[in-house]
């Protein structure tokens, strides 16, 4: 069984609760007005990997980084949820937690069929497309007021309470060819900032 997928983060600290390994698949069919990340809506454009080898991918992780659980984003996961949700099975026999987002309401979600095992693997789900008109950040791991938080067990039910205090955080990564990677949440405005070109250009080595 496949996926296709946009990358991975073996270990990351921003996108759920703790520590996390986090895939972002691609391909999306609902495409939100304003989406700070387009280039994972065409399903072409991604590279596909069996669940197999992101699963071992995901041991790693856990034996590498001490990892809680893992995150699935998009992408839209849902459009591919009988792999990923055989994926999220196997995860959670490791031991680990699921998160999971969505632009598909769980209403929705429910009487889809092909949709009940990454449903039934998922201990928190965020669902509800991007709403540009209704920014807002002052909630962890959202960007819209109208995006909800699912606590489909008890994982982190005790989080339920806290939402308002935990901030969000990005994170830079660097590699030696060259290339910046950023994930997290950060409006438009804070990226633009970050990323002036004549500000790298006033730093580029020569």
């Amino acid at each position: 069984m496949e996926l296709y997928i946009h990358r991975y983060l073996p270990h990351t600290t921003v996108e759920g609760p703790g520590k996390r390994f986090c895939l972002w698949v691609q391909g999306c069919s609902i495409r939100c007005e304003g989406c700070g990340i387009p280039w994972t809506w065409n399903k072409e454009n991604g590279k596909i990997v069996s669940v197999d080898t992101l699963l071992h991918e995901i041991s790693n992780s856990k034996e590498a980084n001490n990892i809680e659980g893992v995150t699935f984003l998009g992408g839209e996961p849902f459009d591919q949820a009988k792999a990923l949700g055989t994926l999220a099975a196997r995860v959670k026999e490791l031991d680990l937690t699921v998160m999971t987002f969505s632009g598909y309401h769980l209403e929705d979600l429910a009487m889809r069929t092909d949709a009940r095992q990454l449903i039934e693997a998922t201990d928190l789900l965020i669902d509800g497309p991007f709403e540009k008109d209704n920014l807002d950040l002052s909630r962890p791991w959202v960007g819209s007021s109208n995006q909800r938080y699912h606590f489909l067990t008890n994982a982190y039910q005790h989080l339920k309470d806290q939402l308002t205090s935990i901030p969000n955080k990005m994170e830079i990564r660097l590699y030696p060819d060259g290339t910046v990677s950023v994930n997290g949440m950060a409006t438009q405005k804070t990226l633009n900032e970050l990323f002036k070109q004549n500000e790298f250009m006033k730093h580029k080595p020569s």
